[in-house]
Parts: C-alpha cells; sequence; structure tokens
C-alpha cells in the first residue's frame, strides 16, 4: 500500500488543489488562532467543498483546544479526521463519525500501548523542526505511524528509508512563507515520497 501524504496547514484554494492534483491523500486545515496557518471554520468548509474530492481526508488539526472550539468548528466545517496532541482527547468531544489521530511529540514519552494511528511529530508543530526519527522508527513497529515534523522533498526520502511510517505529513516544508503553499513544492514534495515507497517497495 502507497504511503499515506498529508499536506498541511492549508489556507488557500492553489495550494489545496496542487495537493489534490499531486494525489496527496489528506488535508489539514489548523484551526489554533496564533498559527500562521489558523483558518476560520467557514473559509475552510469553504474551500474543502468546492476543492476536495471525497476521497482526501479533510483533517481538522488544533493544539490544546477547549470544547467551545471544537464545538465551532463542527458548526461550519464537517472533518473526517480530527488531530491533536493524544491528551487532548480526553477533554474533548467528538461525533463518533470522526476518525482520531493523537499526536506524540519527540522528547516525551512513547506511549505503552499505542492506537492504531498516531502522528508522530516534533516539539513544536509548523517550525520546520525535525522530529526523532530514531524514536519515530521505534514507535513504527507497533502502530501505523504518520511522521511530520520538518519534512520537505529533500529529506522525506531519508525519513521513509530510516522510519517506515505509514504516512507522512509535513507543513512549513511546501511554503514559500510561513502560511502560503507553494503549488511546485507541493508537487516535489509528493513525488519525493512516491519515489521513496518505490524504492522501498522494490
Amino acid at each position: 500500500m502507497s504511503i499515506l501524504i498529508k499536506i498541511c496547514g492549508q489556507t488557500e484554494a492553489d495550494g489545496i488543489k496542487a495537493a489534490v492534483d499531486a494525489g496527496a491523500d489528506a488535508v489539514g486545515f489548523v484551526f489554533f488562532a496564533p498559527s500562521p496557518r489558523n483558518i476560520e471554520p467557514v473559509r475552510a468548509a469553504k474551500l474543502a467543498s468546492a476543492l476536495l474530492p471525497a476521497n482526501v481526508m479533510r483533517v481538522a488539526v488544533t493544539l490544546h483546544p477547549s470544547q467551545a472550539l471544537v464545538d465551532e468548528v463542527l458548526a461550519e466545517f464537517t472533518p473526517d479526521v480530527w488531530q491533536t496532541d493524544a491528551a487532548d482527547f480526553d477533554s474533548i468531544t467528538l461525533p463518533a463519525t470522526v476518525a482520531r489521530w493523537p499526536v506524540w511529540r519527540s522528547g516525551g514519552p512513547l506511549p505503552v500501548t499505542p492506537p492504531p494511528r498516531l502522528l508522530f511529530e516534533s516539539a513544536a508543530s509548523g517550525a520546520g523542526i525535525r522530529a526523532d526519527w530514531r524514536a519515530a522508527a521505534i514507535l513504527a513497529g507497533r502502530c501505523e505511524l504518520i511522521l511530520g515534523g520538518g519534512l520537505d522533498a529533500t529529506n522525506v526520502g531519508a525519513a521513509i528509508a530510516m522510519v517506515h511510517p505509514f504516512g507522512v505529513d509535513v507543513s512549513s516544508g511546501v511554503e514559500r512563507k510561513p502560511g502560503v503553499k507553494d503549488p511546485a513544492m507541493i508537487h516535489s514534495f509528493v513525488e519525493a515520497v512516491r519515489a521513496a515507497d518505490r524504492r522501498s517497495t522494490a
């Protein structure tokens, strides 16, 4: 099976169209006010409905959200997946139809019993900081791990070779400036992932 590719932090139609055209499997929308990639739920819903086919997952991405924010997002936007730090799920309520991608971060303890699928990140999301690939590789043998943190077209092949992830997640690594995706960089990233995928299965 091909490596899952998520292009996160989408704010504009050009970036979403590039992700879809390149063959990405998931698109992430950030609902976190301090982030340069923060987007209003109604805007995310409009972009998703206009540009995303049914086979591309819509991912709501948060960090320590309140239930009020969760409810605000869900009132306008219909995600397939909710992504937030693992401990956040203890304090929020989501519809049963929304899948969960809990986030674990470099430098913290690894889960004793990991969930079936999780995202492994660097300590700070969206900052271009590389995650701990060694820790990720250990965890990837125990669950479907999606690797994020500092990935771009130049290093994702090495990351895949070392970690053997179920999927990869990129945001700042395909941007011309914070919050603005570069379509050419998105295509290059997806091509690099697919090339690494072919090498790993050859």
